[in-house]
């Protein structure tokens, strides 16, 4: 009991504090976006249900100890590929938005299982690092290190290419802050891009057209041009303080689509004008930053990976959706954190969560190796 106690003490409330905040904006703005619609209160419902159960989780994952995760990281390298390969599984996974990406869950919701898969990759990769860091000095070290990776990221890239590129991200924020050399990094950044064409042969037609949309802006042609103009004009006509919740003109014409899930941002924008973007966009700036001090003060290597594996994954998706609303990145289909709907997203960011605040506040009261920098 004094070690629970000992660890509300110690936990970051400032960060749990930016996380509820952006879930009360959440609701907020579904309630706005769908009342009237025929999904209406099906999604605020959701939504809140997403964060209640998620927050218990997150208080459950906060008290376990990060050694247990360590301890079993084979069980989640192989929970990831199995959660995943569930999309296949017939009268289980479903389509949606030309994605075989969602299973359903007894024909009342939907869940996303890569997201699931976001947590579970983190544990396994920062367990493999924190194993395997002196060997990452070399090419053929971090080459295994890949081959330890791509069977997972493969596999959610086929199926779900904004999750895969995510994953990817992740992949590279670890293995950088585990000791990778410059040179070997810079070397496979180039055979990256070099291999950019043959990856593009293998998109999706859908997947082909967003690219296409960002590359060619002009070209209205394209729906996901036509989406991104769209996301543009409810940005602007916010002006400065907004036309106010639930009086936004982009919203009510149905033209920009899954306005609570993609581009929820535009609507704040929107409906609360540049004060409130800017406000939302400062909040995700504190959280960041709060995450950041825990992989700063982190004395163990497993834990400071777990970290900056999160740290990527948060950073990644909210410079990557806000930047698609505005046109300067392509749509990926890549979600806001704890803003946009979607309760399997809500549900394994909140574990996220709980996880850096365990990790944070056992940074305190423990003596722990350092990580290499």
């Amino acid at each position: 009991m004094r070690t629970i106690l000992d660890m509300f003490r110690r936990i970051d409330y400032l960060l749990m504090l930016t996380t509820l905040l952006i879930g009360a904006l959440s609701i907020i703005m579904i309630n706005s976006i769908t009342t009237g619609n025929s999904d209406y209160p099906k999604q605020v419902t959701i939504q809140v249900a997403a964060f209640i159960i998620g927050f218990a989780a997150m208080i459950v994952v906060m008290l376990i100890d990060i050694a247990y995760l360590e301890r079993f990281f084979i069980g989640f390298y192989i929970a990831s590929i199995l959660i995943q390969l569930t999309v296949f599984i017939p009268g289980l996974g479903i389509e949606v938005y030309g994605s075989r990406a969602w299973i359903s869950l007894l024909g009342v919701t939907t869940m996303q299982p890569s997201e699931l898969v976001k947590i579970t990759f983190v544990i396994a990769m920062a367990a493999y690092l924190d194993r395997y860091q002196n060997t990452l000095f070399t090419l053929s070290g971090f080459l295994l290190a890949f081959l330890y990776a791509i069977p997972i990221i493969g596999l959610v890239a086929y199926i779900d290419m904004g999750a895969g590129i995510i994953l990817g991200v992740i992949f590279v924020g670890m293995v950088f802050a585990a000791g990778i050399r410059s040179k070997v990094f810079l070397r496979l950044a180039v055979a990256f891009i070099i291999a950019i064409p043959i990856i593009y042969r293998f998109l999706a037609p859908h997947q082909k057209e967003r690219f296409e949309a960002f590359l060619h802006p002009e070209n209205t042609e394209i729906e996901a041009t036509y989406q991104v103009m769209q996301s543009k004009i409810a940005i602007g006509s916010g002006g400065i303080f907004g036309k106010g919740l639930g009086h936004g003109t982009i919203k009510e014409s149905g033209f920009l689509p899954v306005q609570e899930s993609d581009f929820i941002f535009s609507i704040v924008c929107e409906e609360l004008g540049f004060v409130g973007g800017t406000a939302v966009i400062f909040v995700y700036g504190i959280m960041l930053w709060r995450v950041w001090r825990v992989v700063a003060n982190a004395r163990e290597v497993f834990g400071a990976l777990l970290v900056v594996g999160f740290l990527c994954m948060f950073g990644f998706q909210i410079f990557e959706n806000i930047g698609m609303t505005m046109g300067v990145m392509p749509i990926t289909g890549i979600t806001l954190p704890f803003l946009s709907a979607g309760g399997s997203s809500v549900f394994a960011n909140m574990v996220a969560i709980g996880i850096i605040l365990g990790v944070g506040a056992r940074s305190k009261v423990r003596s722990y190796k350092h990580i290499s920098t």
